[in-house]
């Protein structure tokens, strides 16, 4: 009979026991993903709370020009009358006396001048008006009679010098037919030039012309 040696259960044993028994690999975690609907929530409250920001920086309200602050400002782009920069400033004042002040100050310190410009609108315009032109402008600014009567009298002098330009510009032919001659002396007529001065163009008379008529 077969006997197996009692020693054999205790290898046995111990060489079960020797086996580590297996451990399973933890699996890797995976954060679930992120449903659509909350990233487009969290980016719109993000640009909500950046236009908040935006708004509370803007609401800050600038603080308010001074009448002077806004006067100056007109001043430094261009030459005002004295009538048209109060007619400017009137919405932002409701004391006549004290816009009156500024306007008188301004003029003392050398900022406003109907002089300055009455020169202003001579210098843009004459090239390509008649002096009918300027004076009803400086007239409409309420420039005084008499800075306008002195720019009015420089203005005649080169007038048919610079009538005859604008016509050579625009015709540069003497009219053959009284309606060619009436559509050149409109043109002229609305660009302000007096009818003596545009009978001269219209007759070929050159600037020498001394006043008088040839005679027939």
């Amino acid at each position: 009979m077969f006997e197996v040696p009692f020693e054999a259960f205790f290898d046995a044993s111990a060489a079960g026991s020797s086996e580590a028994p297996h451990e399973s690999q933890p699996e890797p975690h995976h954060e679930p993903p992120t449903p659509q609907a909350d990233r487009f929530e969290r980016s719109s409250t993000s640009r909500m709370s950046r236009n908040a920001r935006k708004n509370e920086t803007s609401g800050k309200q600038r603080p308010e020009r001074s009448l002077k602050g806004r006067a100056l400002g007109y001043l430094s782009r261009r030459e005002y009358s004295r009538a048209e920069l109060s007619r400017k400033l009137m919405p932002y004042t409701e004391n006549a006396d004290e816009l009156e002040a500024l306007l008188d100050a301004l003029e003392r310190e050398g900022w406003l001048s109907d002089a300055r410009f009455a020169e202003s609108v001579v210098y843009r315009r004459a090239a390509r008006v008649g002096a009918g032109r300027i004076v009803s402008e400086l007239k409409r600014h309420a420039v005084g009679d008499a800075l306008i009567e002195e720019v009015n009298a420089q203005l005649r002098e080169t007038e048919l010098a610079r009538a005859r330009a604008v016509w050579q510009k625009k015709y540069g032919q003497l009219p053959e037919t009284s309606a060619e001659r009436a559509r050149q002396a409109r043109f002229l007529a609305a660009r302000g030039f007096s009818m003596s001065i545009i009978g001269k163009i219209l007759k070929g008379i050159e600037d020498s012309f001394d006043g008088e008529w040839p005679e027939n």
